[in-house]
């Protein structure tokens, strides 16, 4: 499947799956008419394949050199997995991590959970962004193991201010796959 009809078919499946026009409460508190629920397409067994192949694109395009991708656990975890996947069926070695909410007080005491990123340029992942809280609280954890964050990539930005927050917080490109208005929500 061409790069272009990856994104095509990406975005049908945003738009009938994971879309929900009702009143809701964000988990940044804000309130919006609409929904955005990408764990059905990030766990979505088809959809997921492609998250991993138009995420790659994205950041391939931008000229991103990174060799590990993940974010703020449960949003990022499966699309820093579709991320790894994509990228071994290409041939490249590219690992997925996982930021805790807070760091571990027992075990190994790990905030950032897989193959070690202290030394390695790394992608924060996120599947939406309102505020940019949840990628700005995994960039930190990444920077205190000593992940070299190279940018943050979400699939989908829903143009409330994470793209300008996001690069001046943490002074790294943001970047995202589809935005609102190509979703139909603007």
């Amino acid at each position: 499947m061409t790069a272009t009809a990856a994104r095509d078919r990406l975005r049908e499946l945003i738009q009938e799956l994971a879309i929900v026009h009702e009143k809701v409460t964000l988990s940044s508190g804000k309130e919006a008419e609409y929904y955005i629920d990408l764990r059905r397409i990030t766990l979505h067994h088809e959809a997921s394949q492609l998250v991993g192949k138009v995420m790659l694109e994205l950041l391939d395009d931008a000229g991103i050199t990174f060799e590990s991708a993940g974010g703020l656990t449960m949003g990022a975890d499966p699309v820093g997995t579709a991320v790894m996947h994509a990228a071994a069926r290409d041939n490249r070695a590219i690992d997925a991590f996982v930021v805790r909410k807070t760091q571990k007080t027992h075990g190994m005491a790990r905030q950032v959970e897989g193959p070690d990123v202290a030394g390695r340029p790394v992608v924060v992942l996120e599947d939406t962004s309102t505020t940019g809280g949840s990628a700005l609280s995994a960039v930190e954890g990444v920077r205190r193991a000593g992940g070299l964050v190279q940018a943050v990539a979400v699939i989908v930005d829903r143009d409330t201010g994470s793209k300008e927050r996001i690069e001046s917080e943490a002074s790294v490109p943001y970047l995202y796959a589809f935005g609102k208005d190509e979703l139909g929500l603007g």
